[in-house]
């Protein structure tokens, strides 16, 4: 697998300030909802932070907003994603990358990730905010996937939707294994 760029800093920095201000709170209240470390909000915040993709779901789920609000840069006119780019997040528990390819805007409430895997540890997942869905399409390898009660393997070109708002895993079972995730936020 290619060393991937280090995820989006400025983006997330401006980001977390950003909404964080919006919502009123102080870092510290923030780090107490999102269940970080102060220290750590203060180093993502001024962009020294190395965030995985746990840390940056809970900052989203205290703010109450989509974690593509955090990581993706403002864009206008046409949008390419060249394969390989994006702004990628890390798992801290698995070999995982999402890398997200469109926020939904305000009123639509949908993201768009490409996510790759790789076998080896599982990349389990909190519940996200009530009433959301997860809508995933696998491109190569072979995933395990869904709530601990209704998990599925899933082939190239086989399509799966589960809810969002329960606990949730990803297990790759095959080498290069990468999907379409699309969720949909109410």
């Amino acid at each position: 697998m290619s060393p991937e760029p280090a995820a989006p800093l400025t983006t997330i920095a401006s980001a977390l300030r950003r909404e964080r201000e919006r919502v009123g709170i102080s870092l510290t209240e923030l780090a107490r909802r999102a269940g970080v470390a102060k220290s750590t909000l203060s180093h993502l915040e001024s962009g020294t932070g190395n965030p995985g993709v746990e840390t940056l779901w809970a900052l989203s789920e205290a703010l109450g907003v989509p974690l593509s609000r955090l990581v993706e840069p403002a864009a206008d006119g046409v949008r390419v994603i060249r394969a390989g780019d994006g702004p990628q997040v890390r798992s801290e528990q698995a070999d995982f990358t999402g890398t997200l390819l469109s926020a939904g805007a305000a009123h639509l409430r949908r993201d768009i990730y490409l996510i790759r895997l790789e076998p080896g540890a599982v990349r389990t997942a909190d519940a996200h905010t009530p009433r959301s869905v997860e809508h995933v399409v696998v491109a190569a390898g072979r995933l395990r996937l869904g709530p601990a009660s209704g998990l599925v393997d899933l082939d190239p070109g086989d399509y799966a939707t589960f809810p969002g708002d329960a606990p949730h895993r990803y297990e790759a079972l095959r080498p290069g294994t990468f999907a379409v995730l699309v969720m949909e936020h109410p």
